[in-house]
């Protein structure tokens, strides 16, 4: 199973709208770094029908090194997670 490109979505979307393949790159990427500024500022987004993309608090942590058994220090962070609509999951389930 292949990836998806964000080139071939922006080719079917402009394909579907009839807008150009230059201005669909723009509303494209735009969506994308709308979303990761979101994120990046802690705030989470809901797309009725699609999914809700949140952003979880990791604590700090011990770790080990699978290839040298070495212990490892995880700083804390954020991590950015994907929940799919009910919506989305019946549709894949189909």
């Amino acid at each position: 199973m292949a990836n998806v490109t964000k080139k071939e979505i922006v080719e079917t979307i402009a394909e579907q709208t009839g807008i150009t393949q230059v201005d669909t790159k723009i509303v494209v990427e735009c969506l994308l770094d709308t979303i990761g500024q979101s994120l990046q500022s802690g705030r989470n987004i809901e797309i009725r029908g699609f999914g809700r993309f949140k952003v979880k608090h990791k604590k700090a942590r011990k770790a080990r090194n699978p290839r040298t058994g070495e212990p490892v220090f995880v700083e804390a962070g954020l991590k950015p997670i994907f929940e799919a609509s009910k919506e989305l999951v019946k549709r894949l389930n189909q």
